[in-house]
């Protein structure tokens, strides 16, 4: 008996699971060293700090482990069981021993021990369409985290091209300020030179006072946007060091020139987006479970046996005190109320919500794909009409300015020049992050910005899609 009890002990340290390995950690990244954020950096810290990703990687290792305790049942169990006890006997008991028995006890030990082992050996393939139920939910929770880290990465080039976006607003706004700080500058000058009019710099200074008004709206709308894309990227407390400035605005419109191919970028998008493996792999759990709910029409064949004993008088077992036992049991339930065939039944039709599911989630990305491509078509005719557009109006911005410093024109005439300029370099801006977005947008669609990272969209199996 000692020896089993010491192998049971050993068996249990041999088997233990290594929570220290599902539970660790990635250090962060030391914003301190970093001047300047650009959409691929903001992208990896995302990946490695946004507590959303962490949590999908935790729900990935619950499915692992999840898999692991289904095929345990493969195994025999054993359970070892022991008791010690010492009762005292009833004054009624006692009394009636007493008349009986010279040394009646009044407490009494007792002590017993058991080995138990039982063995599924048949029990209608329950336990293959369980692992294959549990292999496929892990492969749906490993599809689901890339398409979490998918989404994530979505969202980051939003926020990020929305504060390039803001940040150039307010840089406009800033020149724009520059601007009639020096208009002001001349017209009051003119004004004390006797060439000008009180009315132009009055009028100069209305306009620049809207300038400044403009530029500090769009400084703390900048701000709240880089509160926000601290949040995506996990940054602690929520906000980046004073440092860190944004890149830049990609005044060109490179990349996704070849997207004109919609019949290949919807093929790839079918085979390689993560929410399409996802549902893929719970149809194939889907199918198991049908298999799992047939399992309680075949009969269950279960082997086992025991080593047990008992002592009434101490509590020392010596091996006069042991017997065993061996059984072959089988049991077979043959009317339940149809309670079991309406157990498949509802797992046929779960089944069939997750096939629509699947059909439904696949012509919405078919429509994504062709959405986004004819944005970036578009978005990249755009860039190049504003392009052409900001060197026709600085052009006759030029023209104004001259003419109003030569006294040919008018100040509304530049006002109205200036205020054209500015908002064709506003128009500009949205036309580049519109194009940048949708290029970002037609990658997520297609799966293609998980790669840009070197996330495996098919490390894992490749679920049957019908």
């Amino acid at each position: 008996m000692r020896r089993v009890v010491v192998f049971l002990v050993i068996s249990c340290f041999q088997f233990a699971p290594c929570w220290c390995a599902e539970n660790r950690s990635e250090s962060a990244v030391d914003f301190s060293t970093l001047t300047l954020l650009d959409l691929p950096t903001a992208q990896k810290v995302a990946l490695q700090d946004n507590p959303g990703i962490a949590a999908a990687r935790a729900r990935f290792a619950q499915a692992r482990a999840r898999v692991k305790q289904a095929s345990a049942a493969w195994w025999p169990n054993v359970n070892l069981n022991g008791q010690l006890k010492r009762s005292r006997r009833s004054d009624t008991v006692f009394e009636a021993l007493a008349q009986r028995e010279t040394t009646p006890r009044r407490y009494v030990e007792s002590s017993g021990a058991s080995l138990e082992a039982t063995w599924v050996l048949f029990d209608g393939f329950y336990r293959s369409f369980f692992i294959d139920q549990m292999e496929a939910d892990k492969e749906s929770a490993g599809a689901a985290r890339l398409d979490s880290q998918r989404r994530l990465l979505s969202a980051v080039a939003e926020a990020f091209f929305n504060a390039q976006l803001i940040r150039t607003r307010e840089q406009i706004a800033s020149a724009d300020n520059v601007f009639y700080a020096q208009q002001l500058r001349d017209a009051n000058s003119r004004f004390e030179a006797g060439t000008g009019t009180w009315g132009d710099v009055l009028n100069i200074k209305v306009q620049l006072n809207q300038a400044q008004t403009t530029r500090l709206l769009e400084h703390r709308q900048y701000e709240a946007a880089m509160y926000g894309l601290a949040a995506l990227l996990g940054v602690e407390d929520g906000a980046f060091p004073e440092t860190i400035q944004l890149e830049e605005m990609d005044s060109t419109c490179t990349g996704g020139e070849n997207d004109e191919d919609i019949a290949q970028l919807i093929k790839n998008a079918l085979a390689s987006r993560p929410d399409i493996r996802q549902l893929g792999f719970q149809v194939a759990a889907g199918k198991a479970a049908i298999g799992r709910a047939k399992a309680i029409f075949w009969p269950k064949v279960q082997l086992g046996g025991a080593v047990d004993g008992g002592q009434e008088q101490g509590y020392e077992l010596t091996e006069d005190d042991f017997g065993n036992y061996i059984a072959l049991n089988v049991s077979w339930r043959l009317f339940s109320g149809g309670a079991d065939r309406a157990r498949v039944l509802e797992e046929r039709l779960k089944l069939r919500e997750r096939e629509f599911a699947l059909k439904e989630l696949r012509n919405t990305v078919t429509a994504e794909v062709r959405q986004y491509v004819a944005l970036l078509q578009a978005a990249r005719e755009q860039v190049r009409l504003q392009q052409e557009t900001v060197t026709l109006v600085e052009e006759n911005r030029q023209i104004a300015s001259r003419e109003y410093e030569a006294g040919v024109t008018s100040l509304v005439r530049l006002n109205e020049a200036q205020k054209d300029l500015n908002t064709t370099h506003n128009r500009l801006a949205q036309a580049l992050v519109s194009f940048h977005l949708a290029r970002q947008r037609l990658l997520a669609a297609t799966g293609q910005n998980l790669g840009l990272f070197g996330e495996e969209t098919a490390g894992t199996a490749q679920p049957v899609i019908y």
